[in-house]
């Protein structure tokens, strides 16, 4: 049985660098198992939150709890350039699932024996998509924090990541920064930083993009 995968945020937990507060949360927020997107214009502190749950900065003010098997994956991370795509994640991903990762790679048209630095954008996202969901252990629980992982991505291979993410669920709570590219995306759980203010947004018939964005200031 999967272990608890959750993230809480407590009221007037406060995010930002130093004394200096980005955003603040007013009321207590709970994230479960499943994909929960967090939402903001640019600049209002998805990364920062991202960071701080991760433990790679410290909060303003408060402490949030995140239980599971913790893995912060930044918009911009880094591989050797000289290694091939396949190398690295048969380095980083555990034995007993390094097929099925493999496999999926060649579903979202990964060229895995590619060198690092001959990849697109976008293939180098997939790699660190990769890693991240085929490391993960769901006997111990795990919360993924993924900072913009559609960047340079088609249609085709973001539709293979949520699909994938609707039939991996059991103990894992995945809270993804992204800024969707059309209005009519369905999104059940949401955080939400506007106007300074950290809140959750929950919809079971799932609101849409299009209507969510309206409210970000």
């Amino acid at each position: 049985m999967a272990r608890t995968s959750r993230i809480t945020i407590p009221p007037e937990f406060e995010i930002g660098y130093k004394k200096s507060a980005i955003a603040v949360s007013n009321e207590a927020i709970s994230l479960e198992t499943g994909t929960h997107y967090l939402l903001a214009r640019n600049g209002r502190g998805k990364t920062t939150l991202l960071r701080t749950l991760a433990g790679s900065l410290q909060a303003v003010s408060g402490n949030a709890e995140v239980e599971g098997f913790v893995q912060y994956i930044p918009e911009d991370i880094e591989y050797d350039a000289h290694l091939s795509a396949e190398v690295i994640l048969k380095t980083l991903v555990p034995k007993g699932r390094r097929e099925a990762c493999l496999a999926f790679a060649d579903k979202v048209e990964l060229d895995v024996k590619k060198n690092y630095r001959d990849l697109s954008t976008g293939n180098k996202r997939k790699i660190s998509w990769l890693m991240a969901e085929f490391c993960c252990d769901v006997a111990r629980g795990n919360v993924l924090l993924l900072d913009e992982p559609f960047t340079g991505l088609d249609s085709y291979v973001r539709e293979a990541f949520m699909e994938y993410w609707e039939e991996n669920e059991e103990g894992v709570c995945r809270l993804v920064s992204c800024h969707p590219d059309f209005d009519s995306m369905a999104i059940n759980s949401a955080v939400i930083i506007s106007e300074g203010k950290i809140v959750a947004s929950t919809s079971a018939d799932g609101q849409s993009w299009g209507e969510l964005k309206e409210g970000l200031k």
